[in-house]
């Protein structure tokens, strides 16, 4: 891989350049305030894993305005890998506290992520269009916090609303993703900003929904 390889993936960047999608880079912004309002939430100093979501959230926010300013192969890994980080954190928060998986347990959860994602990458891939495909893996994310969602209704009815009300926002977040580059003779600005914005939401209120669900775990004594 040549680490400087220019990549132009977004409607709004029509030339290199730091400045090129000045829209896309400042809503990164969003991820940074919603850092902050997380990592400030009461009793957040007593979850590490809940302090761990907050600071790779803030990380989420630099690698993207990263990539969406200096646009090369290097500032791409710098936007995924904080994500891939995030999702990863959460899976085994959710095992270990919803679940109320043993620590090994939680982990080998975290494991299977990889072989879930690609084989529902693999079918969205041969299903549907390009445009789509090209979401897989946030699709496969959508679908695991779905996933846990319903199941979570019954015994954890608060977490399993909670996780749902993220899915809904992740769905549209992804659908902001698809539609930029198809609506872009329509509307130049594109509509990836919207995934930030949206993903910003999103991703606070999964560690908002963790948070509230621990809290509530030290009172009831559980």
């Amino acid at each position: 891989m040549t680490w400087t390889r220019y990549i132009d993936g977004y409607c709004e960047r029509l030339e290199p350049g730091l400045w090129a999608e000045p829209v896309n880079a400042v809503t990164n912004l969003a991820f940074l305030v919603a850092a902050v309002v997380a990592w400030t939430r009461p009793g957040m100093a007593s979850l590490p894993l809940a302090r761990a979501l907050a600071a790779v959230l803030f990380l989420i926010g630099i690698g993207s305005g990263l990539f969406h300013t200096v646009a090369q192969a290097w500032s791409a890994m710098a936007d995924v890998l904080p994500i891939l980080g995030f999702i990863l954190i959460y899976i085994y928060a959710a095992n270990r506290h919803y679940l109320g998986l043993p620590g090994w347990q939680s982990g080998v959860g975290v494991v299977l992520f990889f072989p879930y994602a690609a084989a529902v990458g693999y079918a969205i891939g041969a299903l549907l269009p390009p445009a789509v495909a090209g979401s897989s893996a946030y699709i496969s994310v959508w679908l695991l916090i779905a996933l846990y969602g319903v199941f979570l209704l019954r015994p954890l009815p608060d977490v399993g609303r909670g996780l749902l009300i993220g899915a809904v926002i992740l769905g549209l977040s992804i659908t902001a993703r698809i539609l930029d580059v198809p609506l872009c003779g329509a509307w130049p600005l594109g509509t990836h900003f919207l995934w930030h914005i949206l993903n910003a939401v999103m991703l606070a209120w999964m560690i908002e929904v963790y948070r509230r669900h621990r809290l509530a775990e030290g009172r009831t004594g559980r």
